[in-house]
This record gives structure tokens, C-alpha cells and sequence, in this order.
């Protein structure tokens, strides 16, 4: 039996907060043709010409304000992520840490792992929802720099663990002191999407955004759909959890540009609830599983801000999984379940 290892990729981050690392960062992030889905000229003129001229020193501002004293957040809890499934794992199963953009690069992850003679290679993107933005351009970046530099590497792609049971019993317990507070509200902010997206994303090509219940009519393009998926997880969650009916919504975050994304939109959600008279609010990203600038500025202190604002009291943000032990227990399940036995 050939030598097994695994490597997980998340997002990435900057490598520091000057406006220039942030600039090198959004350059690699904007011009992924899965991320800006345009003609290379036309993401080549609206990457450089429209965005990088000002939003990496806005950026660098918000990525100051969650920066820690050993980095960004999301790329020192993935590390400890990889160092305590490493433990789990043992000597025998290599386990290895990449970003999509920045480092730790998948060419550097890779590397190691053929170093150190592994020729199956589990793929685990740290995404639990299918999107072209997120999943798909992990995964077909490892398989891209595999065949590449490792033609003798065989990968298995572990798919979206949306609506597994390990993935949301750690989500319920990541939130179970908050829920039992005298909360009046729980929001679900996922990352947004352009709509485009999950057309495109469509193996039907005449399901997803076709009727108003598309996401509850049963079909094989929720298997790449995200808000679909992002539906799944939040009837799990309300459950498994026993939110009660009305005390719960779901919104996206995080949007950039003209052209329609997801809706509700989260910063409007927000307030809406406020003035609608909500004054005690919870706030849960499942679709992010290490906290980052999307949870810990946006959420948390630009969404805070708009709430108070807008009349509320109260908006606690529920921190993602992190290191919490349910989510190392299911992420060391879900690897033993696709391991080659």
C-alpha cells in the first residue's frame, strides 16, 4: 500500500498588514478566474485598475484591527488545526497545512509531502460548502500543482461536509453557552456569493435560482450548490440545537461589487432586526471554519456597530470552530472515514 497522507487548505491571509502584503494578497485572491469570473482582460483592468489602487489600505486597517503578536488569525489557528491532527494521526499519516493564496503555499505543502514519500494524498478543503470561489479552486489548484510537480501523487478529494454529523454536532457545541443565554435572535451569516455563481455552478443548468423554493426541490445540482448547502446546514444546526421556529435567519455577508449576490445581505439583516426590535442577537458563520476578518472585523465590530445604531443592545459573535475539541474529533473522523483502509 502506497504511504497516505493529508493536506488541508484553507483560504490564506497577507503576510503581515502593510498595505503592501495586503496588495500581493487581494492581487492573487481577485485574479482567480473561480474568485472575479471574467475574461482575463477584463479581471486584469478591474483587479488593477479599479481595485488595488485604494482597497489594500482599507484593507490593511481592518486586518490591523483582528492582527495578532504570531499573525493573522486564520493562518495561526489552521496551523494548530494541522499540529493537533497530526497528533491524532500519528507518525504514519503525514498531515499538512496550505493556502489557497500566500503561504503556506499548496507548492510548498505538496513538496513536503512528497518528501516525505507520500503517493495518496487526501485533499480536505476547510470549506463545509461547495463554491467555485472557495472548494472547487482549492481542490483544482492541489490537482493542477500534483500533476505538475507530483505526477506520481494520487489525490482523493474529500467533498463538502455540509450536513455531516461531526461538522454540525461541533458547530451546536461551539455555540451551546450562547445559546443558552436570554438571546433574542440568531442570525446565520454565511459568506455571500454573486448569483452567477450558483448558475454556473448548476449541473442542470435549470435548477438553482429558476423558482423561489428552489434550494427545499429536491435535485442533483444542490450537490455544488452552496445555498443550498448553506440551507442544509442551518435546518441541522436549528435541530439538532432545537432553536425555536422564528427565533432564527439566515443572510450572506461580505459582498463586492454591482452585480447581485445572495440576499438577504447580512449588514441590512442586521439592522433590520434592530429596528424591528431585536435586542439581544447572535451571530454564527458556519461557513467559515477558523475566525478571520470576515467573522472577527465584519461580524464583530462592524456588525456590532450597525446594530447599536440601528437600536439593539446587544450582538455577541459565536467564534467558529477554531481548535474547539468536537470540531478535532470530527475533522479526525472525516479523515479516517476516507482514508485508503
Amino acid at each position: 500500500m502506497n504511504k497516505q497522507g493529508v493536506l488541508l487548505i484553507n483560504l490564506g491571509s497577507p503576510d503581515s498588514t502593510s498595505v503592501r502584503d495586503v496588495r500581493k494578497y487581494l492581487g492573487e485572491f481577485l485574479m482567480d478566474k473561480r474568485v472575479l469570473d471574467a475574461p482575463y482582460l477584463i479581471r486584469w483592468c478591474i483587479v488593477n485598475l479599479a481595485i488595488l489602487p485604494s482597497r489594500p489600505q482599507q484593507s490593511a486597517e481592518a486586518y490591523k484591527k483582528i492582527w495578532t503578536t504570531e499573525g493573522s488569525p486564520l493562518v495561526v489557528t489552521s496551523k494548530n488545526v494541522q499540529r493537533d491532527l497530526q497528533q491524532r494521526m500519528g507518525d504514519k499519516v503525514p498531515v499538512a497545512l496550505a493556502m489557497r493564496y500566500q503561504s503556506p503555499s499548496i507548492e510548498q505543502a505538496i513538496q513536503t509531502l512528497q518528501s516525505q514519500g507520500v503517493r495518496d494524498l487526501l485533499v480536505i478543503p476547510l470549506f463545509p460548502h461547495y463554491a467555485m470561489s472557495s472548494f472547487e479552486t482549492a481542490y483544482v489548484r492541489a490537482e493542477e500543482v500534483a500533476a505538475k510537480n507530483a505526477p506520481e501523487m494520487k489525490l482523493k478529494i474529500v467533498g463538502p461536509y455540509y450536513n455531516d454529523p461531526g461538522y454540525i454536532a461541533a458547530l451546536v457545541a461551539s455555540a451551546s453557552n450562547f445559546l443558552k443565554t436570554d438571546y433574542d435572535h440568531l442570525l446565520f451569516s454565511f459568506h455571500g456569493l454573486p448569483e452567477r455563481h450558483l448558475r454556473i455552478a448548476d449541473t442542470t443548468g435549470a435548477h438553482c435560482l429558476k423558482s423561489p423554493n428552489c434550494c427545499e426541490t429536491p435535485s442533483r445540482a444542490h450537490n455544488t450548490c452552496y445555498r443550498a448547502q448553506c440551507f442544509a446546514t442551518v435546518r441541522a444546526f436549528v435541530a439538532a440545537a432545537r432553536v425555536p421556529e422564528g427565533k432564527y435567519s439566515t443572510a450572506f455577508q461580505s459582498r463586492l461589487g454591482r452585480d447581485p449576490w445572495l440576499k438577504p445581505y447580512t449588514d441590512f439583516e442586521i439592522e433590520r432586526l434592530a429596528k424591528s426590535g431585536v435586542k439581544k442577537m447572535l451571530v454564527i458563520c458556519p461557513a467559515f471554519v477558523s475566525d478571520c476578518l470576515e467573522t472577527l472585523e465584519e461580524i464583530a465590530m462592524r456588525g456590532r456597530e450597525i446594530f447599536i445604531e440601528a437600536g439593539g443592545v446587544e450582538l455577541n459573535l459565536i467564534p467558529c470552530l477554531n481548535e474547539d475539541l468536537a470540531w478535532l474529533e470530527a475533522l479526525e473522523k472525516l479523515v479516517r472515514r476516507n482514508l485508503v483502509s
